[in-house]
């Protein structure tokens, strides 16, 4: 795999999403959980999502209950828990794995392109993210406690 364009993914509907269509885009790809620390974190998603949307910015949230069972909800609960706390109004995708033998190609291929700390691929907790370029190259990873706001100037530049 050479970009985020080879990849599907399944929304929280069930619908397939090649993200080929989202070519041109800058994304912000995050695994997020509803009952964890760094839940307030989607504030600032939505913020930024909303500040860059008419730039060809996007956020899309990977629910994952692997860290601390802190995502057991299904994907109607996940969706209104959003909405209805944060108004949360970008995609969100069904809830996968981030790491081990059933984590999402996806996720799998971007661990490989940008490493966390000390080289390490695998993800440490909820609300690491992924930004991808126009083009779906993986520009940088960021920590969970990166707050979105901080990563602006960075989106910023790619838009």
């Amino acid at each position: 795999m050479t970009s985020i364009a080879d990849f599907t993914v399944t929304t929280n509907r069930g619908e397939q999403l090649d993200l080929a269509e989202k070519r041109g885009k800058v994304l912000l790809v995050v695994n997020t959980a509803s009952k964890c620390g760094f839940t307030p974190q989607y504030d600032g998603l939505e913020q930024i999502y909303q500040k860059y949307k008419d730039r060809g910015f996007e956020v899309l949230g990977f629910p994952c209950n692997q860290f601390g069972n802190q995502e057991p909800g299904d994907a109607d609960e996940i969706e209104q828990f959003c909405k209805l706390n944060f108004g949360v109004s970008f995609p969100l995708m069904e809830k996968i794995d981030v790491n081990g033998d059933s984590a999402s190609p996806l996720f799998d291929w971007m661990k490989g392109e940008a490493k966390g700390l000390l080289g390490s691929t695998s993800i440490k907790w909820n609300f690491t993210k992924f930004l991808i370029d126009r083009e779906g190259n993986v520009v940088r990873r960021y920590a969970p406690a990166d707050r979105p706001e901080r990563i602006a100037r960075d989106i910023e530049k790619l838009l």
